[in-house]
Parts: structure tokens; sequence; C-alpha cells
């Protein structure tokens, strides 16, 4: 990827990162521009969103607090490990089921 593209969808890319709020506000500014670069990181966004939406469902039913808060830790550190890529300027998958994220939402960005 050059870097031209890097630069342009970077502020996107991090802004992805934050939440629900700075998905939405990255996927309205990268409808216009579709940099590649931006659309990755949404799709790693997207994943880690709906994985911490997954992991709360868990967490509400279950009485195994040290499961609970092993799972949260694990996607904060997915989190931090995106996070850390978009920052670098690199499409840096994350571990286990970045793949999958960037197959599964291939059509968003």
């Amino acid at each position: 990827m050059d870097t031209g593209t890097v630069k342009e969808g970077k502020t996107i890319a991090i802004i992805s990162y934050f939440h629900i709020i700075g998905l939405i506000i990255a996927f309205i500014l990268n409808q216009n521009k579709h940099n590649s670069f931006a659309s990755f990181h949404l799709r790693q966004s997207i994943g880690i969103i709906l994985l911490s939406f997954i992991i709360n469902f868990i967490s509400r039913y279950s009485n195994l607090s040290w499961i609970d808060n092993l799972l949260w830790l694990g996607v904060f550190a997915l989190w931090v490990i995106a996070l850390i890529g978009a920052i670098q300027g690199e499409e840096k998958k994350i571990p286990i089921l970045g793949d999958k994220f960037q197959e599964w939402f291939k059509n968003i960005g």
C-alpha cells in the first residue's frame, strides 16, 4: 500500500477504534473517499465491537466473573493491537479473528 493512501486514511482508521460513535463517524468520513487503509481498519473495528457485544451478553448470564474478566482483557488486548496498527500506519490484522473480520465484512468500506 502506498504512503499516500495510508496518510489519507490514517485519521479515519484511528477514529474507527473509539467504539460505536467513532466507528459511525469514521464510516461516514470514508463514504466519499473509499480509502482502502481506512476500510481495512473499519472492518477490524466492527469485528472488535461485535466481539465485545458477544462477551457482554455472556457476562450478563454467567456467574464466572474470572472468565468474564479474562475475556474482557482479551478484547482490550485486541483493541490495543489494532489501534497501534492504525497509529503506525500498518494493516495489522488482530490475532485469530482478523482474517475472518476482513472476510465477513468485505463489503464494508
